[in-house]
Order: C-alpha cells, then structure tokens, then sequence
C-alpha cells in the first residue's frame, strides 16, 4: 500500500468483513482491560476512599510517593512485574510471564495509583464539606468514607472510565511482559507497533481505528455521566444530606 488512501480503504475492508485475527485482538485487548480495570477500582478505590478520611502520622508522604507513581512509565511497571515473574523472580512459581495473567497484573499496577489517587481527592474533597457534620452524628472514618463514597459515586463512575481508557491505551507493560506472541498475549497496542514496523498497515490503521472508537465511546460515556450527575444533583439531595437531615 503506497497511499493513505488505499490503506484506508483496505483497514475499513478488515472492519467490514470482520477479519477474525483483527477482531480476536480486539477481544483480548477488551478483556485484559477490562478485567485489570475491574481488579484496580477494586482496590483502588477502597484504599483511596480510606486516605481521603484517614488522617495518621506519614500521611503526606504516602500521598506523595502515590502522587509520583501517577507519573511512572508504563514500561518501568512492566520491567517491575517482569522481575516478580520471572523464574528466579519471588512470583516466578506461578509461571505467569509471558501470558494474559502477567498482562492483567501489569494493567492492573499501572491504573492502581491513578485510581486511588482521583478517588482518594474526590472523597477528601466532600469530607471538607461533610465531614465535620458526620463526625459529630458519631459517624467512625470507615463509615465516613462509605457515605462519602456513595454520595460521589457520578464522579467514581468517571473514575473507573477513565482508568479503563488508561489501560486499554497502555503498550510497553503489556509488551514487556506478554511477549506480544501472536494468538495468545497480542492486543490493539502492541499489534498496533509490531504490525506497522512491518509494513502490514492496513491492519495496524484498523485496529487504531477500533482503538479510537473504544476511546471515543469512553469519553461519550464521561460526558453522559456528567450531565446525569448534574440531573441527579438537581432533582434529590445527595445521601449525606439525608442523613444530616
């Protein structure tokens, strides 16, 4: 292919006759994602709804060692996750290197301190304005931070896009340690670098294609919850002023 155009047009060939190895990449992409999404909120979120109320002795510095880690190089988490699993690694027994398990964990470490860090600011936010009130009803910080959590749930929702975004984008952890073999670790990112280093473009631009549409779609969803955020606010009082009243 010598032209944008005619590669174009072959890419959108792919989509429309559902080229069975494009759209098995597309579906393990989906489902390491959405699994090492669902495996960071999981703990993200409670450890970050925690901080946001917990106050000890150390504090700043666990929020700026959790602050520095948002920065953190993709790559750098997949060379971490690569050292635990490899044989002479303390994780090596499990075998997980080079496979979608290794690629879930890699995921799920690299979007960990993004989530904890936006909900831990979200709950610390409405503890500013609720907390005092909470505490003299007698409210301990664990139920504090349930209440304060649920009354933010519209902005978590937006959270836990966000961090699905932030995997499904990712490509140096998840090549570093799935290996990029074809048919078994290979997703949209690393497809994506390998097929275009190889001058297979027409697949490379249809999975960028898919790629920007899981995005597109990702980002019309945070604008729907958004307003339906904004709708609920409007119509009900939140659940901590339910129970203040």
């Amino acid at each position: 292919m010598s032209t944008f155009t005619d590669t174009a047009t072959a890419s959108l060939q792919l989509l429309i006759e559902f080229d069975p190895l494009l759209w098995s990449i597309v579906a393990r992409s989906l489902w390491v994602s959405v699994l090492a999404t669902a495996i960071a909120c999981g703990l993200g979120m409670v450890l970050g709804a925690w901080l946001g109320v917990a106050r000890f002795v150390g504090r700043d510095v666990l929020l700026t060692v959790l602050n520095t880690l948002l920065a953190l190089p993709s790559v750098v988490v997949g060379l971490l996750v690569y050292l635990l699993l490899s044989r002479t690694g303390p994780l090596g027994f499990l075998g997980w290197l080079f496979s979608l398990k290794a690629m879930v964990l890699a995921q799920a470490m690299l979007v960990l301190p993004v989530v904890t860090a936006l909900t831990r600011q979200c709950v610390e936010d409405a503890e500013r304005s609720h907390g005092e009130q909470l505490q003299s009803l007698g409210a301990a910080p664990w139920m504090r931070s349930v209440l304060l959590a649920w009354d933010e749930r519209y902005t978590l929702l937006t959270v836990l896009i966000a961090a699905f975004g932030r995997a499904i984008s990712e490509v140096g952890a998840v090549m570093v340690v799935g290996g990029n073999i074809e048919g078994f670790t290979r997703v949209m990112t690393t497809a994506i670098a390998l097929e275009t280093s190889k001058g297979d473009l027409p697949l490379a631009l249809a999975l960028g294609f898919v790629l920007m549409a899981v995005v597109l779609l990702l980002n019309v969803c945070i604008s729907f919850l958004r307003r339906w955020r904004q709708g609920a606010e409007g119509a009900m009082s939140g659940s901590v002023q339910g129970v203040l009243a």
